[in-house]
This record gives structure tokens, sequence and C-alpha cells, in this order.
């Protein structure tokens, strides 16, 4: 593999060739050039240099989408600290329990986090600040409180003309080994691992796109963000690449919901489409079946000769709802509905899903539409190795393992799990099961480890629901899953102390009702539980009493 170059070197020259071009975009809001992200950049580096920040310090940041999130991650990694993105929508003792984990001297956060955290819960934070205008919204030292208050005199006096081209220089790893982010998969004590991602990651993810992408992609292209990026998938591939590419970014910073990315599909006119199933399918469902799903079609579809015709206009409609400009649209994070896959390769609509994961920054596998096997989830990537565990990998599903430059450094303060996903060949057990055809295509046959997909990507840990609904009233034990996009608990309930209080079928139901409710307050809103089931027998298990899970999923 070629020597790995400085990936802050690569932030700093597409802000300089970029310059005048528009780069952030808040959908019906501001747009930033690239100049003035470098000018972000260079006021935050100034704060964290007035107020003690070192080189290898960790800085935090939690909100939804934006601009201003987006240079702060920016100036976090261009300034030689370690950046700890972290899911808006975790509940605030999630967001205590990584800031405090990861040893974060700072954190930025958006309106909502602002309203919901508690400072005091975090107390070895120097400072929060305001992710719209960068006002302290808490700060402990006098260096920062002085830098934040005089950070435009500071400015001033550090470029007394003005802002140009050439004072934009940033910090330079000095080994592609060096961490440059940690990202928690999960919020939850007990079950949060801090991926240390490296720049030879970063960078590994940036060169595979360009290789696959960079001939369809050019500079001032339009792209969307959908996906979090406090994320690697939303991360990598809907904000770095693009940056780097020197395209122009729209976040939608409200909750995407599939009206408001169809408009926003319309009227940015993306170049390409990141997402995760559930949007595509929602877009699908809602925009195109009303339109095809009758009797007229049915029978147009039918006859032979007009049939190719009429799907190559169906795949024209589907392609409109999209925004009608993009090259393809890259499916990740979980399998994809049978009929609408189905559905999209009648039609020859440019698809593919890929497959990843946070450990590998995260691209293990994709495959360009032209050469995509349905079914699959591509080949090894660009600078990536993958094989299956089993002694017949085409026929017998094995582990999924992954090795090259995207893998993590391993588990921040936790070399234990390190060392299970990592073994000492270097090769990243994934957790899920898969075959391999003679062509290079993987095929995922199944996920050993129970992760679960919320609606705009977020990793949803079943084990985490079901630790607290099991500490509830009358619950002996239970189970997590996922039916038709929402969450559903399957409850085995105290049947002997039902019987001693006399309670009826209706009762437990109502108890049951009130754990619902209770547990939904503890949750974020893409973990709540919609249904509660009621079991009559014990889950079914295995020699040392752990729940068959694949029996119930």
């Amino acid at each position: 593999m070629e020597k790995i170059p400085s990936f802050n070197e690569l932030i700093e020259k597409s802000i300089i060739t970029n310059w005048d071009r528009d780069a952030l975009t808040d959908y019906k809001g501001q747009t930033l050039q690239y100049h003035d992200v470098a000018r972000k950049i260079e006021k935050l580096h100034i704060l964290f240099e007035n107020s003690g920040i070192e080189k290898g310090d960790k800085i935090a940041l939690c909100g939804r989408n934006s601009s201003q999130w987006a240079a702060a991650f920016l100036a976090t990694l261009t300034y030689g600290a370690i950046a700890v993105p972290i899911l808006h929508e975790f509940m605030a003792e999630q967001i205590h329990n990584i800031v405090n984990h990861s040893d974060a001297r700072l954190l930025f956060v958006g309106d909502h986090v602002a309203s919901i955290i508690d400072p005091m819960q975090m107390p070895h934070l120097e400072g929060i600040i305001n992710n719209g205008d960068y006002s302290l919204m808490i700060s402990r030292t006098d260096k920062l409180t002085y830098a934040r208050e005089h950070l435009n005199e500071l400015y001033g006096k550090k470029f007394p003309k003005y802002f140009r081209k050439e004072h934009v220089r940033y910090f330079r790893e000095s080994d592609s080994n060096d961490m440059a982010m940690i990202n928690y998969t999960s919020g939850t004590t007990g079950f949060s691992k801090g991926v240390m991602i490296p720049y030879r990651a970063l960078w590994s993810n940036y060169d595979f796109a360009e290789h696959v992408l960079g001939k369809t992609i050019k500079t001032g292209d339009n792209v969307i963000s959908i996906l979090p990026m406090a994320h690697m998938y939303g991360m990598a591939f809907e904000f770095i690449y693009e940056f780097l590419k020197g395209c122009h970014v729209y976040y939608l910073n409200r909750i995407p919901s599939p009206a408001i990315i169809a408009q926003a599909f319309a009227d940015v006119k993306p170049k390409i489409i990141i997402a995760v199933p559930l949007v595509i399918e929602k877009i699908i469902r809602k925009k195109v079946f009303p339109k095809i799903q009758n009797n007229r079609m049915r029978l147009l579809l039918q006859m032979p000769v007009i049939s190719k015709k009429v799907r190559e206009m169906i795949c024209q409609e589907v392609v409109k709802a999209f925004g009608g400009n993009m090259y393809e649209v890259i499916i990740g994070g979980a399998a994809f509905n049978q009929e609408v896959e189905q559905f999209l390769k009648r039609i020859n609509f440019p698809y593919t899903v890929g497959y990843g994961a946070t450990e590998c920054a995260p691209i293990i596998c994709y495959a360009d539409w032209h050469e995509f096997a349905p079914g699959s989830c591509g080949r090894a990537a660009l600078h990536m190795q993958v094989k299956i565990d089993s002694p017949d990998p085409a026929n017998i599903p094995g582990e999924i393992l992954a090795k090259g430059p995207n893998v993590m450094l391993g588990y921040y303060k936790n070399p234990e799990a390190t060392a299970e996903t990592i073994d000492k060949n270097g090769w990243y057990h994934t957790g899920d099961l898969g075959t391999i055809d003679s062509y290079g295509n993987v095929y995922i046959n199944g996920r050993s480890k129970n992760m679960l997909l919320g609606p705009s990507g977020q990793n949803i840990y079943p084990e985490e629901i079901e630790d607290k609904l099991n500490s509830m009233t009358m619950v002996v034990e239970s189970l997590v899953v996922q039916r038709d996009n929402k969450l559903v608990a399957m409850v085995y309930p105290d049947q002997d102390e039902a019987k001693k209080l006399g309670f009826t079928n209706e009762d437990i139901k109502n108890i049951m009702e009130q754990n619902r409710n209770g547990l939904n307050q503890m949750l974020p809103a893409y973990e709540k539980i919609s249904e509660i089931e009621i079991l009559e027998n014990e889950f079914e298990k295995t020699p040392k009493r752990s729940i068959k899970r694949y029996l119930y999923s």
C-alpha cells in the first residue's frame, strides 16, 4: 500500500483549493463557503490554544448535524486534538457517561443537548461551548473565560490585515497510527465501547471513496447529510469525503422525516445518496408504490413487448423521487427489505448495498451498482481484506473477518474487549456471519452480535433495554426484537407472584403497560418500545441458560 499522507493536510488543501466555493449549508438556513469554514477553524484554534488545550486532548461534540458542528469537528482534528462525536439523541445520562469515560476537556453542544445535560455530572469538563455561536454555556477555568471574551481581539492581533489562504496551515499528525477520534458504539455504562479511530482509517476510507466515486462526483457537486455525523457511516461518506473533494454539503438539521428528505432531494438534487434501508423503503412506499400499484400498470408490466419501456419509465420516476441527479444510492447498516430490493432490481435502479462497522471507520465491503450482486453487500473495499472463518466459506456460514488500514486501534480503556475483537494477526472479528462466493461477493447470513438499526442509522443494543426492563415490576426476563421497524419487548412475567397476589391476565397487561411507559421515559426516541408482548412460558434457553435469541427474532 502507498505511503499514507497527512489527513489534516488533505483538509488544508481542500480549503485552499476551494476557497470561494460553497462548503456547508444548513438546509433552509445559512451557507458557509470554504473560506468561512477556515476562519471558524482559526478562531477555534485560538480559543483552544489560549484556554490551555494541548495536542492529544479530547474534545467532545454533541448536537444535530449542522455546519457549525462540522466546523468544530474540523477545528478539533486540525488542531491535533482528538474528537469525540456523541449522538445527540442519547439521553443525558448517556452523554455524561461518554464525556466522563473519554476524558474530554471541552464539550460542544447543540440547543437540544444544552437543555438536557447536567454539567455537575461531568465534573472534569473545563467548559461547555454552544454550537451555534461558540459562546460559553459554562466555563470552569479563567483561561477559557478570558479566551472566549477576547476571541475577536486575539484573532485581530494574529491577523491584523485580513485572513488569507496562506494563513491556512494545520497540525500534521506525526504517524498515521495516531488517534484522530473516539467513536462510541453506545452510551450506556457497561455496554459502551469507545472505538479508537486512527488517522490511517480516516484516510483509507477517503481514498476508497475517491477510488470508486472520484470520476463521478466532481468538485462543486451537491450532497445531503441525512445520517447522524456522530456515526462513522454518515461522518465518512456524507461529510469527510465530500468536504475533501470540494463538494457542497447540505445538512438536514431538523428531524429528517420522509417528507422533509423527499423535499430536500427535489431542492438539492444530490449527486450521491447515502442511506440506511428504512429511509429508502419509506420514500419508495410513499412516493412510488402508490403511482404504480394500480390495475393498468400491473397489466402493462405483464405485456412482454412494452414491459421493458414501462420499467424504464418507472425507474425514471424513482430516480426523480431522489432528486433526479444521483449516480447511485448506497445503502448500509442493515438488511434491505426483500420486496423493495426485488422491485429496485427489476426496474434496474442504480442502488448498491455496502457493509461496514464503526470499528472500520466504517467501510469493509462495497461494489459499484453496475457490478453489485443483489442479496450481497459487495466485495472487500480498497485496502481491505475479508475472509470467512469457515471450512467451506462459499457454502457454510462463518464469522466475517476484516483486516487492513481501516481497522481501529482498539477500544478506549478496554484492552480485554480489544483482545477479544482483534486477534494477534490483526484480523477484526466482526461478530457477523456470512459466506463469500468465487467472485468475492460477501453475503451476510446473520448477526451473531445482537445490534439492531434505528430509523436514522442509530445503533440499538437490545441488551441495554432488556437490562432496564428486567428490573421492573413483575418482569422475570425479556427480549427486545424489531418488527416492521418498531421495537417490541417480549416479556415472561413473574407468574408465581401474580398467583400469590391474585392478579388476572388483565392486571398483568396493565402492569406491563405501566412498565412500558416508565421504560420509554428512560430511552431516546429511536429506542422506545411500541408494545410489550406477554409470554405464557419461559424463553427457550441454551445449556448456559442464555435465551436462544434467534428463535424469537
